[in-house]
This record gives C-alpha cells, structure tokens and sequence, in this order.
C-alpha cells in the first residue's frame, strides 16, 4: 500500500520543524541567552533595549563624575593653598598694625605681602587639563589680569559668571565650577584687591589703614572658605551618586540578564525530548519511505 503523499509530507515538515527546534535549543543552551533577536521575544528585547539605554547613561555618568572629581580635588587643593597664604597675610598685617614696626620693617613685609599676593594671583589662574579653574565657562582665558602701574596695583577679573553643572541619573544637577569672581570676590573687596591695598598701606605706613586691610582679608578668607565647602559638598555628593549609579547599574544588568537569559536545565530538558522526537519522526519518515518501496515490488 502507499504512503499518503499528504501524511509523508507532513511527517516531513515535523521532522524539520524538530530539527530546527533542537538547533534553536543547542545554540541557546550554549550561549546561556534565551532572546538573541527580536523575533525571539519582541517584549523582552524591547525592555532589554530600554535597559541598554540606562546602563549607557550610568556609563556615561560614572566616567563624567570621575573627571570632574578629579577636577574638583585640584580645585579644592587650589582654595587650600589659597587659604594658606591669605592666613600668612592676615598675620603679617596684625603684626604691622601694632604700630611698633619702623619703615624698613614695614617695607620688608610689604615685599612679603607682595609675594603673597603674586601666589595667590598664580593660584586664582590656575589651569587643569587645560582649561582654567575660575573663569566661569570661559576656560581658555586667564581669569585674572594684574595692573602693577596704578597705586594700589589692580586686579581685574576676566572670566564670567557662569556656573557648570554636572546631571545625575535621576536628574539632579550639581555645581562643578565656582567663578572667580565668585570665590575670590571682585574689584577692590576681592582677595587680590585687599592684597594689592595692604601693600600699599605697608608702604605708607599707615598703621589704621592695614588694620583695616587685616580685616578687610579676614571677611575675604571667609568668602573664600565658604565657596570651598560648597564646592566640597558638591564633591562629596558626586563621588556618593556615582558609587549608588554603579550599584543601580549592577542591579539592571542583573535584571536585564533574567530577563534574556535561558534557564539551562529546562532547555536541556527540552533538547532531550526534542532530539526523541526528531529521531521518532525519522523512525517514520524510513517506515514511509519503505512502504512505499515495497509497495512497487
């Protein structure tokens, strides 16, 4: 008797829809992945997708609040050292204002004073990866220019008023830079101005006159010492975010490896019965195929 051309062929195409199923199944249990393309789960590599998206912005941020931290280190060094000399100054105007100093030694801390105020101008111009530290946005000009030819000598500050900000994951936006107008002050107020003021008054000698400079710098450190801690907040809150992103981001990459990923004991089990079938529908296909042989003879 022949075979039903319509039951061979049937047969056959469950024969190959076996063969491709178990090769489907070796690749997934090999690969460990149970969506490899679209087609495979559209939901699920869509949301894989979705998590790509949020691994690379936390990538993206983690490698921003690395540079910045760092940037943020130089600056915070920078205002340290600031400090230092500006404390120098204060206690060399307290000890020329107790009108017990002659000319010459007045003139002697004048000339200390001066190199003072010349550290703290280099300081204020400081740069780091080339761009400088206190020019607001405005990184590639000098924030600070010195005009020696006037009495006092004049500091005139360059940069802008602008203010950088760092966005973390979740929105927030941080400050990063602090204008040197800001940090330093401006015009005759400013450190610099002070500076450039008791200079003058050492010159002179006018004992009143560098008390009140020795005040005068007194209020500046203060400004100076606040903008630093505002800046080292900021540090500390970006060096903290980051560390949580990294967290978050180990957290999604687990979710999104559960969300793709085969369970590879059930796609063992699940190759095994499908080879059985496979080779049962071969098993036929012969028997068919020898009916149908004998069916001539």
């Amino acid at each position: 008797m022949r075979a039903d051309p319509t039951y061979f062929n049937n047969v056959v195409l469950a024969l190959n829809n076996a063969k491709n199923n178990s090769n489907n199944l070796a690749a997934e249990l090999s690969s460990g992945l149970r969506v490899g393309q679209l087609s495979d789960d559209p939901a699920a590599a869509a949301q894989s997708l979705r998590l790509d998206g949020q691994i690379a912005g936390i990538d993206t941020f983690v490698q921003t609040a690395s540079s910045v931290s760092s940037r943020l280190q130089m600056v915070d060094s920078t205002l340290g050292e600031v400090v230092s000399q500006v404390t120098s100054a204060i206690s060399l105007a307290v000890g020329a204002a107790n009108g017990t100093l002659n000319g010459a030694n007045l003139a002697s801390i004048a000339q200390q004073v001066t190199s003072i105020r010349d550290n703290v101008l280099a300081l204020a111009n400081t740069s780091y990866q080339g761009a400088y530290l206190f020019s607001g946005s405005k990184g590639d000009t000098a924030p600070f220019t010195l005009d020696t030819t006037t009495t006092p000598a004049t500091a005139s500050y360059q940069g802008d008023s602008n203010v950088q900000t760092i966005v973390t994951p979740g929105g927030q936006k941080i400050q990063i830079s602090l204008p040197g107008s800001t940090v330093f002050g401006s015009g005759a107020t400013n450190v610099l101005g002070v500076l450039n003021q008791l200079v003058s008054d050492l010159t002179s000698g006018s004992t009143t006159s560098i008390a009140a400079d020795s005040a005068a710098l007194t209020d500046a450190l203060h400004g100076v010492s606040t903008q630093r801690s505002l800046l080292n907040d900021s540090l500390s809150t970006i060096q903290s975010t980051s560390t949580y992103a990294q967290t978050q981001e180990a957290q999604i990459k687990v979710q999104q490896g559960k969300l793709v990923s085969s369970d590879p004991a059930k796609v063992a089990t699940d190759l095994k019965s499908n080879q059985t079938q496979y080779q049962a529908l071969l098993s036929v296909i012969t028997a068919l195929q020898q009916d149908n042989l004998f069916s001539h003879m």
